[in-house]
């Protein structure tokens, strides 16, 4: 059979998705077997964070101080929100098309007869773009659990777990301590373990244990506290503390949490790469990382993020809470069928005024009339609005949204990204 080859990623993109025949295959043998073949072998720094909720922000913090501080950095992320090449960034910024096709055409020679999913032809070609610009330093987001993802078969210096909640339980198991223990997996003996968890399953303590990983807690080993009584804090930790640090420029008080442990991971690989406090300041004031909270410019006040599990509806209902005073909320809202939809939905309900319900536009997604199911289950005098698009749900909205009010968009990342691509569209 003749291998694959095509010019444009498009093209790419389509063959990866039919190439295996399943979506998520966990394991790492396949992977680490085309790995091997390709030699692929980093001589830099990994620093691979896993987490239910959180772990993309803490990429962004960790590569915006890592840049700073003047180092290349390469920083692997998913999903993407418009285009696949915001996954693969060097130094901030996406990866080039050509550049990604000459990657994924170097694992279609090198991979034989073994079969890999999207996810895992991704990360093999995040690696490979990565050792071949030279960066200083890789920052690798887990996309599912950590044990068996495709990102753990490169080894970390330093793990990070952000969070660990009830989310993708037929891969992970349906109990904390089941995906504890899957997210500990990225453990490595004599490599610092980072968990910035209030409450770590004792699974999580158990793996780092018995893989002799020397693992550090939150509120134990390292934390932050206010300071004085403007927008300023201290991270403390078991090399010192770092005073007078800014709040980061990600909105939502948990980030807080999500800077501390991004700081103490950078604490960790001090020897290697020194990061000095100005850059720390400087990384958390510059840091971007779209649709976690982000409020866009305008009236009325509209908010994207990615919440699709109850874990992330928490978070987001406090942070709504923060941002003051709104007369009416309209929520844009698609999720995937899989998730807990009314555990969201429950997080929210009270703070929301009219739901514009839609599916995104991928076989998975929860059709209108289960999101209307799932909302009516636990608010029943909900109002709801049902629509066939994720855009008309949202041009709707902002029809019936007055300056005073607030407009949510969220959900899976598949409805914020179809709401991004409209405003785009009509820009």
């Amino acid at each position: 059979m003749p291998l694959f080859n095509a010019e444009t990623l498009a093209e790419w993109l389509q063959h990866l998705e039919g190439l295996h025949p399943s979506a998520i295959d966990m394991g790492l043998t396949r992977v680490a077997t085309v790995r091997d073949a390709m030699g692929l072998k980093p001589t830099f720094p990994v620093l691979t964070v896993a987490g239910t909720n959180g772990k993309g922000s803490v990429c962004a913090m960790l590569s915006s101080m890592l840049r700073a501080s003047g180092y290349k950095v390469g920083t692997y992320t998913s999903p993407h929100l418009l285009d696949y090449n915001e996954r693969v960034r060097i130094n901030m910024q996406p990866a080039a098309d050509v550049d990604l096709v000459e990657s994924f055409r170097a694992i279609e020679q090198a991979r034989g007869d073994v079969t890999l999913t999207y996810f895992e032809f991704g990360t093999l070609a995040a690696m490979r773009q990565f050792i071949d610009a030279g960066v200083d330093v890789a920052v690798m987001e887990v996309g599912l659990g950590g044990r068996l993802d495709a990102v753990n078969v490169f080894d970390p210096d330093v793990a990070g777990v952000v969070s660990i909640d009830l989310d993708h339980q037929s891969y992970l198991g349906d109990t904390r301590e089941a995906i504890g223990a899957e997210k500990a997996g990225i453990f490595r003996a004599g490599k610092p373990a980072l968990c910035a968890d209030p409450n770590p399953p004792q699974s999580l303590l158990d793996v780092a244990e018995k893989v002799g990983a020397p693992l550090q807690l939150v509120g134990r080993d390292f934390g932050f506290m206010k300071e004085g009584e403007g927008n300023q804090w201290m991270f403390w930790g078991k090399h010192g503390k770092h005073h007078a640090l800014p709040i980061p420029a990600l909105r939502g008080s948990y980030q807080m949490g999500n800077a501390t442990l991004a700081i103490a991971m950078l604490d960790e690989i001090r020897p290697l790469l020194p990061v000095g406090i100005s850059d720390i300041k400087r990384g958390l004031l510059e840091v971007e990382w779209p649709a976690r909270c982000q409020v866009l410019p305008g009236r009325p006040q509209t908010v994207l993020d990615v919440a699709h599990n109850p874990h992330a509806a928490r978070a987001l209902r406090l942070a709504l809470d923060q941002m003051g005073y709104a007369a009416k909320t309209h929520a844009v809202f698609g999720a995937m069928s899989d998730k807990d939809i009314a555990g969201v939905v429950s997080a929210l309900a009270d703070r929301i005024d009219h739901w514009y319900l839609a599916s995104p536009q991928l076989p998975r997604a929860a059709s209108v009339e289960q999101l209307q199911a799932a909302i009516e289950s636990v608010a029943p005098q909900a109002h709801t609005s049902g629509f066939t698009l994720v855009k008309d749900a949202w041009n709707a909205a902002c029809e019936q949204a007055s300056d005073n009010d607030r407009i949510l968009v969220f959900g899976s990342f598949y409805t914020v990204a179809e709401v991004m691509a409209a405003q785009h569209g009509s820009r």
